[in-house]
């Protein structure tokens, strides 16, 4: 019988690994052993992760971040503590969203009704209501990674998790 076919039906290798092949999966795992003993991942950053992939399967459309004014504007001099300017986009909904020491200020396009929610990793959510206009507000400005759930009708819309 020729066994180079396993019970799965894959081609089965024969070829023995090279010692160098074998030292580099050896140097690899001595390395993610070492990151995690040296830089662990943080409790709480961990469970926004595992939060975050729950909404994978859900029908929730990610809206992708497409202007940071951390990234995408240009200085204006005398500008100390500047607002950080966010959109994010999916098909034709926009959130437009000032983030600033006081909170959040926002608007949902096209116009309309909305609820938000403000999601963080170490804090409850925080849920805000955007008026028919799709203006929102909210009080307290997010700390560390945050994203925004919006529910506008019988969609819902989730932002790409940022820092804030």
């Amino acid at each position: 019988m020729n066994d180079t076919h396993d019970d799965f039906g894959d081609e089965r290798s024969d070829r023995a690994f090279t010692d160098d092949e074998l030292a580099n999966g050896l140097l690899e795992e001595e390395l993610r052993q070492a990151a995690a003993i040296l830089d662990p991942v943080p409790a709480g950053l961990r469970q926004v992760a595992v939060d975050a992939f729950a909404l994978h399967g859900l029908d929730a459309r990610v809206a992708e971040l497409t202007f940071d004014s951390l990234v995408d504007a240009i200085p204006v001099r005398g500008e100390t503590d500047p607002p950080r300017m966010l959109t994010f986009s999916v098909d034709e909904v926009t959130v437009d969203v000032e983030v600033t020491a006081d909170g959040l200020i926002g608007q949902v396009l096209p116009p309309g009704p909305a609820r938000i929610e403000v999601l963080s990793g170490s804090l409850a959510h925080a849920r805000l209501t955007a008026d028919d206009m799709g203006r929102f507000t909210g009080e307290a400005p997010p700390t560390g990674p945050f994203a925004l759930r919006l529910r506008t009708g019988r969609e819902v819309v989730m932002t790409e998790w940022l820092r804030a």
